[in-house]
């Protein structure tokens, strides 16, 4: 099986970042507004680079969304900046009424998701978001694994006209897909080959379910993992095509086990083809105060988890 490594390990929110800093040097429309988070969110080079193009909004996260909405007006292609639980939660309904309902070209970009925020605790860690933003009409959900793939989606959304959603996170993870990569939204990356069972992640479970991957080959189990970097629309061929051969499916997310990438799953398996799937994700709770690592152990977000759903669900075949 192929077998994926890493030199490094950098924060997601740094590809982001990055990919604005990129976007600012190459799309004159492209503006930033942020909620008093500039460190958190690394828009400082962007902010240099283009002072008369960012908006300082401070913690009035409601008042950055209608903003952005009313630049799109004029042509303008914001990004607005938080932690993705203000970016959602707290301004639902600004987002719902201003940006999904009337289409506004709003890029919300959200960071320190999931549980991995760590020690901030259960207060302003999400675990819902991606549930709140994929049941807007019109709103494309975004959630990538690595630093690459986090900067090429943030250059590539700002091509793509309508709202969107994209999440990313605040600890050191691996950096294993390649810099040149091209980003679609919409089209998942199959990771390794396998015959056995489907392994679908997004984010940080990506790398996760890589190193289950190899763990299950040493015991004879042959996994097949897809990248599924965009929750909305979802690449229905592309698991639908590998449920096919394998039988059975697995899901693993940072995330609710309610509301995210595993019923949108299961929806679509339903509807085209009934398979066995497990779950491997936040079990309908908050979150609490503790080191990422700590927090990915005691909710079941782990390699191990993954393999034990993967034994599960091979099982029920």
């Amino acid at each position: 099986m192929k077998k994926y490594t890493y030199t490094e390990k950098k924060d997601t929110r740094s590809g982001f970042g990055d990919g604005l800093t990129h976007l600012g040097r190459t799309n004159p429309n492209v503006v930033a507004l942020c909620a008093d988070l500039i460190g958190s969110l690394k828009m400082q080079t962007f902010i240099d680079e283009n002072p008369d193009r960012f908006f300082q909004v401070g913690i009035a996260e409601a008042n950055m969304m209608g903003i952005a909405a009313g630049l799109t007006i004029g042509g303008k292609i914001p990004f607005t900046g938080t932690f993705a639980n203000f970016s959602t939660g707290r301004v639902y309904d600004q987002i719902r009424q201003s940006i999904a309902y009337s289409d506004k070209n709003v890029k919300i970009c959200a960071s320190h998701a999931g549980i991995t925020l760590g020690e901030d605790g259960a207060t302003h860690q999400i675990l819902e978001d991606i549930g709140l933003m994929k049941m807007l009409p019109g709103m494309t959900v975004i959630n990538p694994c690595d630093y690459n793939q986090t900067k090429a989606a943030t250059i590539a959304i700002a091509e793509h006209h309508g709202p969107v959603y994209l999440r990313f996170g605040r600890p050191k993870v691996p950096v294993f897909l390649p810099e040149d990569q091209e980003f679609v939204i919409g089209k998942a990356i199959q990771l390794t080959e396998g015959k056995d069972v489907t392994i679908v992640a997004t984010g940080h479970l990506v790398w996760e379910a890589l190193q289950a991957s190899e763990k299950l080959d040493e015991q004879g189990i042959s996994a097949e993992v897809i990248n599924i970097h965009t929750i909305k629309p979802l690449d229905e061929d592309a698991i639908l095509k590998s449920v096919a051969k394998t039988g059975c499916i697995v899901t693993a997310e940072e995330h609710n086990i309610l509301g995210g990438l595993g019923e949108s799953v299961s929806r679509t398996l339903a509807l085209n083809s009934p398979t066995p799937q497990e779950f491997v994700a936040v079990n309908d709770s908050f979150g609490e105060s503790g080191t990422p690592d700590q927090l990915m152990e005691k909710y079941g977000l782990s390699s191990s988890n993954i393999i034990k759903a993967v034994q599960k669900v091979i099982a029920r075949k």
